[in-house]
């Protein structure tokens, strides 16, 4: 007796493309241009795509010259479907956001664009898979689905907030503490790749693969991703909160440059394992081709870099200074008193560790020489304190603020700031490794 796993390839490639192709004849279908696909499309096309591709590798196909190129239509749409549930995710939640009103339209209107321009891509390569399903002997569903199957995901109802969870108060304040400060410490690392005007296609390819890439953007929405997840965990907001709104805020910034990341994460990877000229020979080469004449590489890399990533800068850098309010709104703060530098006083080694220590942490940290104030995280006012330390012969300071950067301003006090009696750089304790 034969099991359904005695049946053959044929057979089986026609099962598991079934309601894949049913997907594309409903896209081919459609003649209206301005109709916008919906969560539950994408959706549809992630799985049935994912699923196919999963059965064409499976079987060889990548290395077979009558498949390779249906196998590669298939990672097309997966991809492309992936980046457009996370836009469209984007765009079906961003009035439920945060922000000041009127504030990011500009943002709302090139998000739509950009939606279109990748969905466009999805229209064209349709007919195009089609014509290969019946090249290879695929047998077509009589007909796509019916357009009611994928209906929008919102209605006007909203469900009543009639849950107001509580946690205990200090737990709360340490959860945001250190939130905030992972955040300030993402900002910080993505600042490199900060920009405000866009590039042009000659100054993207010289980025990309070479210093942005598929790799490095999904570390930091992996980062991103963590830091949401904790906060959801973690942080628990009231409707009786006076803090409510600020919290959000705050959740909104890394929210939408998560998912801003999600998208340019699946237009990268397409782009670098499937247009990306990398001395691909025969088949591959001519897969490659084939695949850019649908796919327009130029316009996706612009979309990942000119509206992905400056947006992602963008709502990062825009969600630092409200997390650095909240950081200090709810970290626990101290007063220490300590030595200064022997022999040579707060010179530029000194200076710079004790300004590190602060910045790593990201909460205020005052130092207090008598009377007179100077912000502990710039290099040039613990300078400036120094003068006045050397002209006035002062032998003690005092820091105020963040608890956990003055423990370790403490132990950096204890080994003379790091220095010897000759003003010579020594090894620094364990606990402050990240300051090498």
């Amino acid at each position: 007796m034969n099991s359904t796993c005695d049946i053959s390839f044929k057979e089986k490639a026609n099962i598991f493309s079934f309601e894949y192709l049913k997907c594309m004849l409903f896209i081919v279908s459609l003649n209206d241009d301005s109709y916008i696909f919906t969560k539950k499309l994408y959706s549809k096309l992630i799985t049935t795509s994912a699923i196919l591709e999963d059965f064409l590798d499976f079987h060889g196909a990548k290395k077979n010259k009558e498949w390779v190129f249906y196998r590669e239509l298939s990672a097309t749409i997966r991809h492309l479907s992936l980046a457009c549930y996370s836009q469209r995710h984007i765009l079906n939640r961003f009035k439920f956001y945060s922000f000041e009103e009127n504030r990011y339209e500009t943002f709302k209107l090139e998000a739509f664009d950009t939606l279109k321009i990748l969905q466009e891509s999805i229209r064209l390569a349709t007919p195009v898979i089609i014509d290969e399903a019946v090249r290879l002997g695929i047998t077509l569903p009589e007909s796509g689905y019916n357009l009611g199957y994928f209906p929008g995901i919102s209605s006007s109802q909203q469900l009543d907030h009639n849950i107001d969870d509580f946690n205990e108060k200090d737990q709360q304040r340490k959860n945001l503490t250190l939130i905030s400060s992972e955040f300030l410490e993402v900002v910080k690392d993505f600042e490199q790749f900060a920009f405000y005007e866009r590039y042009d296609l000659k100054k993207i390819t010289t980025l990309v693969p070479d210093k942005i890439n598929e790799v490095t953007i999904r570390r930091y929405e992996m980062l991103i991703h963590n830091l949401q997840s904790s906060f959801d965990s973690y942080v628990v907001n009231t409707r009786s909160s006076s803090e409510n709104n600020k919290l959000e805020q705050l959740r909104s910034h890394f929210s939408v440059a998560f998912h801003l990341l999600q998208v340019m994460g699946r237009l990268l990877h397409f782009y670098e394992r499937h247009l990306y000229d990398i001395g691909f020979k025969d088949v591959y080469k001519n897969v490659s081709e084939s695949l850019s004449e649908l796919i327009d590489r130029d316009v996706l890399l612009d979309r990942a870099v000119n509206f992905c990533l400056f947006y992602a800068w963008k709502f990062l850098s825009s969600g630092k200074e409200l997390a650095v309010k909240i950081l200090n709104e709810n970290m626990e703060t101290s007063t220490l008193k300590v030595g200064i530098p022997k022999d040579r006083g707060f010179h530029s080694r000194p200076s710079l560790l004790v300004a590190k220590i602060v910045q790593h942490y990201g909460g205020e940290v005052k130092m207090y020489v008598n009377e007179d104030m100077f912000d502990a995280a710039s290099v040039l006012d613990i300078q400036w304190a120094g003068g006045k330390i050397k002209k006035e012969e002062i032998e003690e300071v005092e820091f105020r603020g963040d608890k956990r950067a003055l423990a370790d301003l403490k132990i950096l006090a204890e080994v003379n700031y790091g220095e010897d009696h000759m003003g010579k750089g020594i090894p620094l304790p364990r606990q402050l490794s990240y300051l090498s």
